[in-house]
């Protein structure tokens, strides 16, 4: 698969390059892509809940009222679940929702998330972006000149650009990454992928490790 390399004003520069059948020509294994999207989603979770059980709460356990003669069922702690203000039953505690997997199943997700945007023709190629300095701006001209203004898009770098990284920081529409900590989970979100010439090494040297 062939596809044209653009410039930052969305024009093509005369330039192609041929992407790996092996990465972004795969057939989806989708199994594979829920796994690594449910991790991702389990690692972003705090797991911080908790709820008082009956052995935490502070209240008296003087008996509530006497055992025989009110009619009513026999009660011996303010404590109880079934009384206002007594303990939860089995309520939540903090825990790590985290799982592990495995490495070779993360890549097949990342080679299927890509070859299904692939096959969507919502993947693009762009010459590597710089900036002079951080603006706003001209991150949402580049955007425009894509034809992404309006979409979920995610920019994949070869490496760490800080002026970009700054640049695009207040625009929610799209988000920016470096090839070593794309995930799953940001490829599915994304309408529109657009890889920088320096990511598509960087991409195939990781996914065939």
């Amino acid at each position: 698969m062939e596809l044209p390399v653009l410039n930052k004003e969305g024009k093509e520069t005369g330039r192609k390059v041929k992407l790996a059948d092996d990465l972004y020509g795969v057939e989806p294994n989708h199994h594979a892509i829920y796994l690594d999207v449910k991790q991702y989603l389990a690692n972003q979770r705090q797991g911080t809940h908790k709820a008082k059980e009956r052995a935490e709460i502070s209240r008296t356990t003087k008996k509530f009222f006497r055992q025989k003669g009110t009619g009513n069922a026999r009660v011996g702690s303010l404590k109880s679940p079934v009384q206002r203000g007594g303990g939860t039953v089995f309520g939540p505690r903090p825990r790590n929702y985290g799982f592990k997997l495995n490495k070779k199943i993360k890549a097949v997700a990342r080679k299927s998330a890509l070859s299904l945007k692939a096959g969507e023709k919502s993947l693009q190629v762009i010459e590597n972006l710089s900036f002079d300095a951080p603006k706003t701006k001209d991150f949402i001209d580049v955007i425009k000149a894509l034809g992404l203004d309006g979409k979920k898009s995610l920019i994949v770098l070869g490496e760490s650009n800080k002026t970009l990284y700054l640049s695009s920081r207040n625009f929610k529409g799209s988000d920016v990454v470096i090839a070593s900590e794309l995930n799953t989970y940001e490829l599915m979100n994304a309408q529109s992928v657009v890889l920088t010439e320096d990511s598509l090494e960087k991409l195939e040297t990781l996914l065939r490790k």
